[in-house]
């Protein structure tokens, strides 16, 4: 499904996403990743769903965002809730959803101009 918004310009958005995809401003990404408006940081975790460690989260819940985004993949699954000390630690909100689902609230997040980051599993 390809995606657009009205006023995007220089910042990161979803503009399509599949099946163990998702596209950041046209460029094809088939690995985990974390998007924030302003940067990529491509393969944000090796680990499956299956396999996600309080690291990974510690790592999400250090970005400059006030809501965090996890996308687990075709299906909608929620982490233990032992991995998720880190962002209540520093407050910071988590909405758990499908990929697809995590890509377009993402756009109409950022698009409002709230602090939003997306952390997806491809794999």
């Amino acid at each position: 499904m390809k995606l657009q918004l009205d006023s995007s310009e220089g910042l990161n958005t979803f503009t399509a996403y599949g099946d163990g995809y998702v596209s950041v401003n046209g460029v094809r990404h088939t690995r985990n990743l974390a998007v924030l408006p302003d940067r990529l940081l491509p393969d944000w975790t090796l680990a499956t769903f299956e396999t996600l460690s309080i690291a990974d989260f510690e790592l999400l819940a250090t970005l400059d965002a006030d809501i965090i985004l996890l996308g687990t993949g075709r299906r909608l699954r929620f982490p233990s809730p032992d991995l998720l000390h880190p962002l209540v630690r520093l407050q910071k909100g988590l909405e758990v959803m499908d990929l697809p689902a995590a890509c377009r609230t993402y756009n109409v997040l950022m698009g409002e101009g709230r602090k939003v980051a997306a952390g997806l599993l491809l794999v």
